[in-house]
């Protein structure tokens, strides 16, 4: 147990390196800019009071967005999802995969869960030993099952998803708006550098490095938020997009895509003047997500899926939110896809109880 709790406390300090190296990087652009450019060499020019300005306000919503994607924990199942004790120990206790699954079937009966493993079969974690919600998978970095997880990003030490998914679009807008500022305000002086234009001091070498790692960091940045944007249109995750989800009819890469408009929506909120401010507004508990009836895809190919090959559909505990009471919504620029209402709503209808989600982190 020893060297297992050694070896696990270096490697979280050493996950820690690639946040290090990024502060001390925009730490330095701080210096670099504002001292040695702004102070030391447009000391007598007309511009700047402007650029300063305009870097602190790039410079705060950065590393304020930068913040809460790092510290911002990772959301959880919450306690309806884990088995009771009695179901647990059965579950342990059973060799045969057929009747754990039996256990699963009736614990996740009056559960809001529309996905399914590749075999038809109720996902679950052996590891934190909990049901997962739609959306919800293991991230082995951080030995927990995340809402809604995207990926786990080694340059925030931490998982983004459901909690901090904003958190990270904005920092990936923050951070290449901050580069683009400072790469094309320097541009000038980078190349007064190579006609031998400016001052001969050592404040020199810091525009010529300035630029240089503004631009790389920016082609690198836009790469990645623009495949994010992407995503948010789409209403998918990284891992969606490498792997549909599966629903009880089949797979289908749009399942939650409820139209650009929502989709956007879903990650910012309905109030536009909180968008571009780090702070949590994006709809829903992570635990339940609309989605739309499950649709043939011409680039794969769908089949029907069944909760369990050794049992008919009759024997199989059926659960409250079936596609019959799923109602929809329409889409706004998509006619023909329709939207779930919330796994609220429809227990209500179907005069179920109704089941109280709080989302409690799991110790």
């Amino acid at each position: 147990m020893a060297p297992t709790h050694v070896l696990r406390c270096c490697q979280r300090g050493l996950s820690w390196i690639p946040v290090i190296f990024i502060a001390l990087v925009v730490c330095w652009s701080y210096y670099a800019y504002v001292v040695e450019l702004c102070i030391f060499i447009l000391y007598f020019a007309p511009f700047p009071v402007v650029y300063l300005i305009f870097f602190h306000v790039s410079f705060v919503m950065f590393v304020w967005s930068y913040w809460k994607t790092i510290f911002t924990k990772p959301a959880n199942p919450s306690k309806e999802f884990c088995l009771a004790k009695a179901e647990k120990e059965r579950y342990e206790k059973e060799e045969r995969p057929e009747t754990q699954q039996e256990i699963l079937w009736r614990a996740a009966s009056s559960l809001p869960l529309y996905t399914r493993t590749g075999a038809g079969a109720i996902r679950y974690c052996d590891r934190c030993q909990v049901i997962k919600p739609d959306r919800c998978h293991h991230c082995s970095a951080c030995d927990m099952c995340v809402l809604k997880m995207d990926h786990h990003c080694p340059w925030v030490n931490n998982c983004v998803g459901f909690s901090n998914y904003k958190y990270f679009i904005l920092f990936l807008a923050y951070s290449l708006v901050y580069c683009l500022f400072i790469a094309a305000t320097v541009l000038q002086y980078f190349i007064k550098f190579w006609t031998n234009e400016l001052p001969d001091t050592h404040a020199k070498f810091h525009v010529l490095f300035l630029f240089f790692v503004a631009a790389m960091f920016c082609i690198s940045i836009l790469s990645l938020f623009s495949y994010h944007l992407w995503l948010v249109g789409k209403n998918r995750s990284t891992i969606e997009a490498f792997r549909a989800p599966i629903f009880r009819t089949g797979s289908d890469k749009n399942g939650f895509s409820l139209g650009f408009r929502k989709n956007v929506a879903q990650v910012f909120g309905d109030q536009k003047k909180y968008w571009p401010l780090p702070l949590f507004t994006s709809q829903g508990d992570g635990l339940i997500f609309p989605t739309r009836l499950v649709s043939a895809d011409p680039e794969q190919a769908t089949g029907t899926l069944h909760p369990e090959p050794t049992k008919s559909a009759a024997e199989v505990p059926a659960s409250p939110l079936s596609e019959s009471q799923n109602h929809l919504l329409s889409n706004d620029q998509h006619g023909n896809h329709a939207v779930g209402h919330l796994a609220n709503d429809t227990l209500n209808s179907v005069g179920t109880d109704s089941i109280t989600i709080s989302l409690e982190s799991e110790s």
